[in-house]
């Protein structure tokens, strides 16, 4: 089967406009993702940690960011990482989770504020510490 011409020029059309549209889309998705909440971001507002509970692969930091008017402080139940200074409005504190297992932690402030890093081994697996 032999195409016109036409035929030609209209499946080329079609084929560098379909490979016009990947490079956009392309070119875009980098510069949306990036305004995606990081993995390892956990927000302090109206007395509470969101999100409460935060799974991550070993190796991740988590960063915590306080964005309520009064101060807030970040340690973990059996001091399973370092205690955070306090956090006045837009501070943060960050920690680098390398071993898999539960980390259950509070607001040493407030201590009714709970939340709780699930760290997962870099594999997948769910190995505890």
């Amino acid at each position: 089967m032999t195409l016109s011409s036409t035929a030609r020029s209209a499946c080329l059309a079609a084929a560098l406009g379909a490979v016009s549209t990947l490079g956009l889309a392309a070119a875009a998705l980098p510069g949306f993702a990036q305004s995606a909440p990081a993995a390892g971001a956990v927000s302090i507002d109206n007395f509470t940690f969101t999100p409460q509970t935060l799974t991550v692969r070993a190796g991740t930091t988590v960063t915590w960011t306080n964005k309520d008017d009064i101060p807030h402080g970040i340690a973990a139940t059996g001091n399973g990482f370092t205690r955070s200074k306090a956090l006045d409005t837009d501070d943060s504190y960050s920690f680098t989770f390398t071993t898999p297992g539960t980390y259950k932690y509070f607001c040493y402030i407030h201590p009714h504020m709970v939340g709780t890093i699930v760290v997962e081994a870099a594999t997948g697996s769910n190995a505890t510490p």
